[in-house]
């Protein structure tokens, strides 16, 4: 229930400031997300995974405004084979996914009409967790992250296509607070506006 509170004030808050604005556009955009879960006893292999969602851009200027998103964005990790000596009840050698609803308020400056750089906060939800990570079943990772997101962006007419960096800010361990864990990786992606 709450988040479904979050993604309708989320998209209110869009829709009251695209009447003010300058230029205002929504769409869509997907793309593929290479990821990684940084703490101890981590593979700090970078994995791939998705991302999928909308977009709005809300322009003040034809140099300034901001792209809210909301997305549906998948980091796939690794455990160590230490992990279980570091963490009791923990279980070593696993593969697993965390799946995030994942809502990003970037600031879009234009240098020039073609490209977008785009830096900002990301707040994310956590959907689902893999549940064997640790034996006596509590959750491993923490509901919420907070991360920095920073980027660029071609705008071709209609179609975007784009690259960031995702770096975690919050400590999403769970399972004790004697080492902190964090989301960070790449996004490649492309977009339509749909108007």
């Amino acid at each position: 229930m709450k988040r479904n509170a979050v993604v309708l004030s989320v998209l209110l808050v869009i829709a009251s400031l695209g009447t003010r604005a300058q230029g205002f556009h929504l769409g869509i955009k997907a793309g593929a997300n290479l990821f990684k879960v940084d703490g101890e006893s981590f593979s700090q292999t970078y994995k791939f995974g998705y991302n999928v969602g909308a977009f709005s851009q809300i322009n003040f200027t034809s140099s300034w405004g901001i792209q809210p998103e909301v997305m549906f964005n998948q980091t796939n990790y690794r455990t160590g084979t230490q992990f279980s000596s570091i963490y009791p009840n923990g279980v070593g050698d696993v593969k697993g996914k965390l799946n995030y609803l994942t809502i990003p308020v970037l600031l879009n400056f234009r240098p020039i009409p073609l490209l977008s750089i785009l830096a900002g906060p990301q707040f994310g939800i956590l959907l689902n967790q893999d549940q064997h990570l640790v034996n006596n079943a509590k959750d491993a990772f923490k509901k919420g992250d907070f991360s920095l997101v920073g980027g660029a962006q071609l705008n071709l007419a209609s179609v975007m296509v784009g690259a960031r960096y995702v770096i975690g800010l919050n400590n999403i361990n769970d399972v004790t607070d004697d080492h902190s864990w964090k989301n960070q990786g790449w996004q490649l992606y492309a977009g339509f506006r749909i108007f």
